[in-house]
């Protein structure tokens, strides 16, 4: 029986970590600027990282500038990562943009843009029954 909780996921969690400290502290490398570690993913051997990161940009082809910085960068951070971890093989990094929150809060947006909306037309016609009514008492 598998264990809940398995060394790759515990090694994914600490490499998540690290990580996020390193490019938030370590990079200086302007063309990258603010990056979010959503989750890291490892495979079995422990040969491979996939980083999934998330960019305060929104112009697609400055995110993509800023993704192929990142992929330049990755053996420079995967040794900057090494260093502060104890393993025997330190996994290739391989940067992956996960779009899901700039999704998320596109979504939550069109949400209260339809609840306003809602809240608008109901007000509306709140509002002309109201001056019906008072047509219909003169």
């Amino acid at each position: 029986m598998a264990r809940e909780f398995s060394r790759t996921r515990r090694i994914a969690q600490q490499l998540q970590q690290e990580l996020a400290f390193v490019l938030q502290r370590d990079m200086k490398d302007p063309r990258i600027g603010m990056v979010t570690v959503n989750d890291v993913d490892v495979s079995r051997d422990l040969s491979f990282a996939k980083v999934y990161v998330t960019l305060f940009e929104e112009d697609p082809e400055r995110i993509q500038e800023k993704m192929t910085a990142l992929t330049k960068a990755a053996p420079y951070v995967r040794t900057l990562v090494a260093g502060r971890m104890q393993l025997r093989v330190m996994p290739e990094l391989r940067f992956v943009y996960d779009k899901s929150l700039v999704e998320g809060m596109r979504m939550s947006n069109l949400v209260t843009q339809v609840v306003n909306s809602d809240k608008a037309k109901h007000q509306q016609s709140e509002h002309d029954d109201e001056t019906s009514g008072d047509e219909e008492n003169n």
